[in-house]
C-alpha cells in the first residue's frame, strides 16, 4: 500500500473542545516550564484587570495556596450565569462558555470592554484546560453560582451555593502535573507582575497572599495612587534624580488615552518602558516612536529658541536626549494591531500621532513653565552629545587598529577548529591560571577559550567611550565578533546616526555573525568569582542584550568539593549534595577537598567537571522580564548604596556558598 492509499479521511484528527489546548500547550502559553506555569495566572488576573480598566473593579485578592493552587477574586460585575444563546442542545451557562470554550469572553465585545489587555493571550479557557481541576464562583445580583472542572470538563451544571451583596468572581485552579514539568510558583515573579499592573491602573488595590510563608510575612497590597510617575520612581530608586519629581501627563486624544511620566538621572543609558491596555510592548511600536519623536522635536525646539546652544545651526540627536532618560508610556487602544516575532508590538499609525502630539505640547508647556529643569535636562543631553563624538573618535581608532573586526582575533584567545556557531562553543574564564587549564583540557575541536585578567569594567557606571576604551571589553567584542549594541533596532547605534547597525563589529550588533553559539562564564567559586559573573553579566545585558534574550549566555557550575576515599573519587556541585555523598560513602576515611578557585584543579579535572558536554551542568541566562532585569541590575551595579543593602538583605536566605 503506498502512503497516498494510506493517508483517508480516517486519518484526519479533530480535537474536540480543549483537548487541543492539552495536546499542544506550548502553542497557547508559550512553553510548559516556569513561564508557562506563571502565565496561567496572569491569564486570570487579566480578566480581574480588564474589570477595573472599564470602572467595575477596585480590588483584586490573589492566594497562592500550600497545594500550588491559586485563587483570583476580583469585586468587578461577575460573570454572567444566564443560558448562552448560541448554545441551546444541550443548554449551556454564559459561564461554562467562557470557562471551556477557545476564544469566548466579554472582551471581543465593544459593549462589555472598550479596551482590554491580553488580547495577545489565550483567555481563561485555557487556563482551565491546563488545570487538574478548576471552579469559579460568580456573585451576581445577590446570589452565588459556582460551577468546578476537572482536565478542562464540567463536573455538573452550574449552581446556586450561596448569597452575597456585592458582585464578584473568584477563580480557583490547580496547574496540572501531567502537563507541567513542575508545579511550583515563585512568588517574586508573581509579585513582580502584580506590582506592575497596580502601577499601571493607578488606585487598584492588589492584593498577594503566599499561604506558603508564615504570618504576615506572606501578605503584599499593591496600590498606586501616583500611578506612572510612582513606576518611574521605582524604577529609578537606584540612580541619582536630576529633577525633583518626575515630568507626567494624562491626556487622550482621537480617543486614544496616553499616558506618560519620564524623569533624567545621572546614569549614562536610556530605560523606556511602554505598555498597550497593560501588555508590556517590549519591542516598541508606534507609541514609543510617537514619543522619542516629540522628545528629541521639543527639546531642540525649546534649546533653540531659549539659545541654549553655543553654536547657531545645532541640533541634539535622540540618543543625547535620551541619555539617562527613564519613561514609562502607556496608551489605551480598542482594537491595537501586534506585529513583530513576539507580537508585543505595537502597529497602529493613529497611535503615534496621538502620543507625538500631546508628548508635544505637554513637555513644551512644562519647558515653558519651568526654565531651570529644561536648562538641566538640555545640559545633560549636551553633555551626552559630547560623550558621542568622543566614542566616534574611539570607534575610529579602534577600528584602525583592527580591535573590534571580527577579523581580527586577540592573541590570547585559544580558537577551536570548527567555524559552525550551532557547535562551537566560547569559555570566558577568570584568570591565566584557570585559562591554561581550560586550554589543555577542551576539545580543541569546537570549545575555544578566553581567559580574562581580573574583573572588567562596571558599564553600569560608564559612559560607552570608556567602556571602548577597556582592553578586556575590547577583547571579548572581538572574540565574539558581533560587534557591540543596544537590545531594539530603534537603539542599536551607539555611535551615532552614521552607524546602520550593520554588524561589521564596530557600528552595531549583528547576530548573523556570532562566532560561538554558547558564552560560558567560567568563574571560582567565591566572592570575587560571582562579582567578575556580575560584570559580565550586566555587559551582556546592557551592550550584547540579543545574546541573553535568544539563550546563548551561559554560566558553567564547577563543582564545589572533591571526595575522594582510596581511588574512588566523586565531585558535588553544593553543600548538600556533599552532605548526602558522604552519608551514601559510609561518613570516615574520605578526604574533602574545597576548591576555591578553577587554578586548583588539573585540566583532566576541569574537562570531566566543568567542561565535557557529556557530564557538565551550565546554567542558561535566560531573561523572563525587562524591567525586572534593568531594577536588579542598577542595584546592584549602580552607585546607591541603600537600595543594595536591602537587597542583599532580602536575598540573603538564598545564598548557598558564601566564601568570607
Amino acid at each position: 500500500m503506498n502512503s497516498a492509499e494510506s493517508y483517508s479521511a480516517d486519518k484526519i484528527q479533530v480535537l474536540k473542545g480543549l483537548e487541543a489546548v492539552r495536546k499542544r500547550p506550548a502553542m497557547y502559553i508559550g512553553d510548559t516550564a516556569t513561564r508557562g506555569l506563571h502565565h496561567l495566572v496572569y491569564e486570570v488576573v487579566d480578566n480581574s484587570v480588564d474589570e477595573a480598566m472599564a470602572g467595575f473593579c477596585s480590588r483584586i485578592d490573589v492566594i497562592m495556596h500550600e497545594d500550588n493552587s491559586v485563587s483570583v477574586k476580583d469585586d468587578g460585575r461577575g460573570i454572567p450565569v444566564d443560558a448562552h444563546p448560541d448554545y441551546d442542545d444541550p443548554p449551556k451557562s454564559a459561564l461554562e462558555v467562557v470557562m471551556t470554550v477557545l476564544h469566548a469572553g466579554g472582551k471581543f465585545s465593544k459593549d462589555s470592554y472598550k479596551v482590554s489587555g491580553g488580547l495577545h493571550g489565550v483567555g481563561v479557557s485555557v487556563v482551565n484546560a491546563l488545570s487538574e481541576w478548576c471552579w469559579v464562583e460568580s456573585a451576581r445580583e445577590g446570589t452565588v453560582y459556582r460551577q468546578s472542572y476537572t482536565r478542562g470538563d464540567p463536573d455538573g451544571v452550574i449552581e446556586k451555593v450561596g448569597k452575597s451583596r456585592k458582585n464578584s468572581t473568584t477563580t480557583r485552579f490547580k496547574p496540572d502535573n501531567e502537563i507541567f514539568e513542575e508545579v511550583v510558583f515563585k512568588i517574586s515573579i508573581i509579585e513582580h507582575r502584580l506590582r506592575e499592573l497596580a502601577f499601571l491602573n493607578k488606585g487598584l488595590l492588589i492584593t498577594l497572599h503566599d499561604e506558603r510563608v508564615e504570618g504576615d510575612a506572606g501578605k503584599q497590597e499593591f496600590c498606586y495612587e501616583g500611578g506612572l510617575v510612582q513606576f518611574v520612581k521605582y524604577l529609578d530608586e537606584t540612580r541619582n534624580a536630576l529633577l525633583l519629581k518626575p515630568i507626567s501627563f494624562d491626556k487622550e486624544r482621537d480617543g486614544i488615552p496616553v499616558e506618560v511620566a519620564f524623569q533624567y538621572n545621572d546614569s549614562y543609558r536610556e530605560n523606556i518602558h511602554s505598555y498597550v491596555n497593560n501588555i508590556n510592548t517590549i519591542e516598541g511600536g508606534t507609541h514609543l516612536v510617537g514619543f522619542k519623536t516629540a522628545l528629541t522635536r521639543t527639546l531642540n525646539s525649546y534649546a533653540t529658541k531659549a539659545k541654549l546652544f553655543k553654536k547657531e545651526g545645532f541640533l541634539l540627536g535622540g540618543e543625547d536626549c535620551r541619555e539617562g532618560l527613564t519613561a514609562i508610556i502607556s496608551v489605551k487602544v480598542s482594537e491595537p494591531q501586534f506585529e513583530g516575532q513576539t507580537k508585543t508590538k505595537l502597529g497602529n499609525s493613529e497611535v503615534k500621532s496621538a502620543v507625538e502630539t500631546i508628548t508635544g505640547e505637554c513637555l513644551s508647556e512644562f519647558l515653558e513653565e519651568n526654565p531651570s529643569v529644561a536648562r538641566r535636562v538640555i545640559d545633560k543631553a549636551t553633555q551626552a552629545f559630547r560623550a558621542r563624538e568622543a566614542a566616534k573618535k574611539a570607534r575610529d581608532l579602534t577600528r584602525r587598529k583592527g580591535v573590534l573586526e571580527s577579523g581580527g582575533l586577540p592573541g590570547k584567545l585559544a580558537d577551536c577548529s570548527n567555524r559552525d556557531p550551532s557547535v562551537t562553543e566560547l569559555y570566558l574564564v577568570e584568570g591565566d591560571s584557570a585559562g591554561g587549564s581550560a586550554k589543555q583540557g577542551r576539545d580543541r575541536r569546537f570549545q575555544a577559550i578566553l581567559p580574562l585578567r581580573g574583573k572588567i569594567l562596571n558599564v553600569e557606571k560608564a559612559r560607552i567611550d570608556r567602556i571602548l576604551g577597556n582592553e578586556e571589553i575590547r577583547t571579548i567584542i572581538s572574540a565574539i565578533g558581533t560587534g557591540i549594541g543596544t537590545s531594539t533596532e530603534e537603539e542599536r547605534s551607539l555611535f551615532g546616526d552614521d552607524s546602520n547597525g550593520g554588524g561589521n563589529g564596530n557600528g552595531g550588533f549583528d547576530i548573523e555573525k556570532l562566532r560561538y553559539g554558547k558564552i560560558i562564564i567560567m568563574t571560582d567559586a567565591d566572592v570575587d568569582g560571582a562579582h567578575i559573573r556580575t560584570l559580565l553579566l550586566t555587559f551582556f545585558f546592557r551592550y550584547m542584550r540579543q545574546l541573553v534574550d535568544q539563550g546563548h549566555v551561559f554560566i558553567a557550575q564547577p563543582p564545589l568539593y572533591r571526595l575522594k576515599r582510596g581511588k574512588t573519587e566523586v565531585y558535588v556541585y553544593d553543600d548538600r549534595e556533599r552532605d548526602r555523598k558522604l552519608k551514601e560513602m559510609g561518613g570516615g576515611n574520605i578526604a574533602i577537598n574545597r576548591y576555591k578557585g578553577l587554578g586548583e584543579m588539573n585540566p583532566e579535572q576541569l574537562w570531566s567537571t566543568t567542561m565535557d558536554p557529556e557530564t557538565r551542568t551550565v546554567v542558561r541566562i535566560t531573561l523572563d522580564d525587562a524591567t525586572r532585569a534593568d531594577r536588579i541590575f542598577s542595584i546592584l551595579m549602580g552607585d546607591v548604596v541603600e537600595p543594595r543593602k536591602k537587597f542583599i538583605e532580602e536575598n540573603a536566605k538564598y545564598v548557598k556558598n558564601l566564601d568570607v
